[in-house]
């Protein structure tokens, strides 16, 4: 039966009102989750595409420049925006405390996100995109690590950030999405997630700091 079969015989009867509205609300929601289950199917097949383009070797080379960070105590700092910044804080966690316990000894990490006054101030004071040069200016040491997550790659603190850093004798590591942007310009090494979608690109970036920490997590013999 279609619905305009159904709205002719319905006239005048309630029952067959009521059956109609249940045949339009089942049809809705079939189509509805038809086109759901789709969107997420293809969703999930870019996902994994986006995890698929992390390159081996360059996560390799940054487990290694962590492995080097931690015997010569050096400091790791990160940054970024948005996501990047809660990806920031997740890295932080994970390398300051599992991988650290997992060692046995620590890695001083920091995400420069976390002092929301701090950030509030230098963006007030001076201008958002001097919220992450501002805080290396006191952290920062010729030597030391700093990490920056971006999907543009453009994100003008970040890239302030690392040209600071860069300028100043740290090693500069930039995440990035495949438009790759100025960071990946500076940085001494670059991780490109082939993929500018920003939720894809940010669990893919993700996917990357859990490796870096995991590596320590499940192989601590690679600290020694």
């Amino acid at each position: 039966m279609n619905p305009r079969q159904i709205s002719h015989e319905a006239s005048g009867s309630p029952i067959r009102v009521h059956k109609l509205r249940a045949w339009l609300t089942n049809a809705t929601r079939l189509t509805f989750g038809q086109t759901m289950n789709k969107w997420i199917a293809d969703y999930i097949e870019r996902q994994k595409a986006a995890h698929d383009s992390i390159p081996h070797e360059q996560v390799a080379a940054l487990i290694e420049v962590l492995r080097k960070a931690l015997v010569e105590d050096r400091q790791i700092l990160c940054f970024g925006n948005g996501g990047s910044a809660s990806n920031c804080s997740h890295f932080a966690t994970d390398l300051g405390k599992g991988a650290s316990d997992a060692v046995g000894k620590r890695f001083r990490v920091l995400s420069l996100n976390d002092n929301v006054s701090w950030m509030l101030a230098l963006a007030n004071d001076y201008a958002y995109d001097q919220v992450f040069a501002q805080q290396l200016m006191t952290y920062g040491k010729p030597g030391d690590i700093a990490l920056s997550l971006s999907v543009s790659g453009n994100s003008p603190n970040c890239v302030n950030g690392l040209q600071w850093a860069k300028d100043n004798g740290l090693t500069t590591i930039a995440l990035v999405g495949a438009k790759r942007g100025k960071m990946a310009e500076i940085a001494d090494h670059t991780v490109v997630i082939d993929d500018t979608h920003y939720g894809r690109v940010e669990d893919a970036q993700m996917g990357v700091c859990h490796l870096l920490c995991y590596a320590f997590m499940e192989k601590p013999e690679i600290a020694s």
